[in-house]
């Protein structure tokens, strides 16, 4: 296997962990998101926690993504790469915001709630402001963000021909929409479960899913870019 399949299935591979992380993260910290009183009730909370580490998980392979195509698609273009790069480093950084203050409110939960004297309406009332900020980082990361990642990285494979043209065409129609979808949120305080959030992720989700497998599978096309790769 040479250099340039290894890169190839490294960064399908992490594509594809992001999916196997992201998605049951949001049903391992539902309950944190969904029960107001969440702060001052009873039970484990090994269950969010482990919902947090997936979200961790998902920071870190949204960043092995971009690391590991960088040294290809640069030959492209640097500028466009290294913007691609910075993307997905700032969508890392916001995810771990809101894990960390999921998990502020786990310590809340566990040191204050039970002890004496302690003002519940008050932690309620920290635990919502919490839970807030992390919906907050949700739609200013993983729902915006990939958006632009679409952009950026959709143009460096469509026009290097890298993969076949119809996975970077989703990124390229998704992109614009999923970013229209969060500035409508934004503005006008929709809330992302709408038709238009549906219509607007659905390219991306088939986008990202597809370049993972295709990579995985597949990997890079014979181009112009990739001639004389060294092993």
């Amino acid at each position: 296997m040479d250099g340039l399949r290894k890169t190839a299935l490294v960064a399908g591979g992490l594509y594809l962990l992001t999916f196997i992380s992201s998605i049951p993260a949001l049903w391992f910290i539902s309950p944190v998101l969904h029960h107001s009183d969440y702060i001052v009730s009873s039970g484990s909370d090994t269950r969010v926690v482990f919902g947090c580490l997936l979200d961790l998980i998902n920071a870190i392979t949204a960043i092995g993504t971009a690391v590991a195509l960088f040294p290809v698609v640069k030959r492209q273009n640097e500028g466009i790469a290294l913007g691609f790069v910075t993307a997905r480093l700032f969508e890392a950084a916001v995810v771990v915001i809101g894990v960390v203050s999921l998990l502020a409110i786990v310590t809340l939960r566990h040191d204050l709630a039970g002890s004496a004297g302690t003002d519940h309406s008050s932690l309620v009332a920290i635990g919502r402001a919490l839970v807030a900020v992390r919906n907050w980082t949700f739609t200013l990361g993983p729902s915006l963000i990939p958006g632009f990642s679409g952009l950026l990285l959709g143009s460096l494979l469509y026009r290097s021909r890298l993969v076949p043209r119809f996975i970077p065409v989703m990124g390229l129609i998704g992109g614009p929409l999923l970013i229209a979808s969060v500035m409508a949120t934004l503005f006008n305080h929709n809330h992302q479960i709408t038709v238009l959030a549906a219509i607007a992720t659905a390219p991306i989700f088939l986008w990202e899913l597809s370049l993972g497998l295709w990579l995985f599978v597949k990997g890079f096309k014979p181009c112009p870019i990739t001639a004389g790769w060294r092993t």
